[in-house]
């Protein structure tokens, strides 16, 4: 019998990441001699490629290289650290795992960083896996999931994807698995359920209800 697999997103689903991660845009582009977006520009960054971001925040075509590496730079030496864990996730991924779920990582931040923050934070031993980007960026959110899937395979009904933001929603829906949002992380009001997250939980024990529910409801072999 296959044990259900619930893939999560990292950057505002299991750990508050904004301060490192808007602190290290704000160095690159000071870096760089360009105008330092906002806060809430700077908060709209996370969930998607930076690449992405750049881009869609104004940044020239020609130098979005320039800054993703300037920003890198100062992430690895200082931002990946300043990020804490979500209140309730270690005690809500640890009962998932004691219901019999796979749990697995899949977040557009390069793995090369999501590895070490996990370990760092304490995740590590509560994860089966962790899923991220190559470092250039190659791909989507929905080639991430693709990956973890195909690494812990389980028919598309017996998978559930958690995530912030409308991206994990997107990317999980392309390959065939239903999406419940949170809105603890980053995402602007009603984005979730605009991109069609099967619920939208408040509090990490309503996740832990709605997730359980969900798989028991048929989503799961074990119904």
């Amino acid at each position: 019998m296959t044990s259900p697999l619930v893939l999560v997103d990292l950057d505002g689903t299991l750990i508050d990441s904004i301060p490192g991660i808007t602190a290290s845009l704000g160095v690159a582009f000071r870096r760089c001699g360009l105008p330092v977006p906002t806060a809430a520009e700077l908060r709209g960054f996370v969930g998607p490629p930076i690449g992405d971001s750049m881009r869609a925040h104004g940044v020239p075509t020609d130098r979005i290289e320039e800054v993703v590496a300037a920003y890198r730079e100062d992430f690895g030496a200082t931002g990946m650290h300043d990020a804490t864990v979500f209140d309730g996730i270690p005690a809500l991924l640890a009962d998932l795992r004691a219901a019999g779920c796979r749990l697995v990582v899949a977040t557009s931040k390069p793995e090369v960083f999501a590895v070490p923050i996990c370990g760092e934070l304490g995740l590590t031993p509560l994860l089966d896996g962790i899923f991220g980007a190559p470092l250039d960026e190659s791909g989507t959110k929905a080639d991430v999931i693709a990956r973890a899937v195909a690494a812990e395979p389980v028919p598309p009904e017996a998978a559930l994807m958690v995530g912030d933001r409308e991206h994990d929603v997107h990317g999980a829906r392309e390959n065939g698995i239903d999406c419940v949002g949170v809105t603890w992380g980053y995402a602007a009001p009603g984005e979730l359920a605009t991109a069609g997250a099967v619920a939208v939980v408040d509090t990490a024990d309503e996740l832990r209800r709605t997730v359980l529910a969900r798989l028991d409801e048929g989503t799961s072999p074990r119904a």
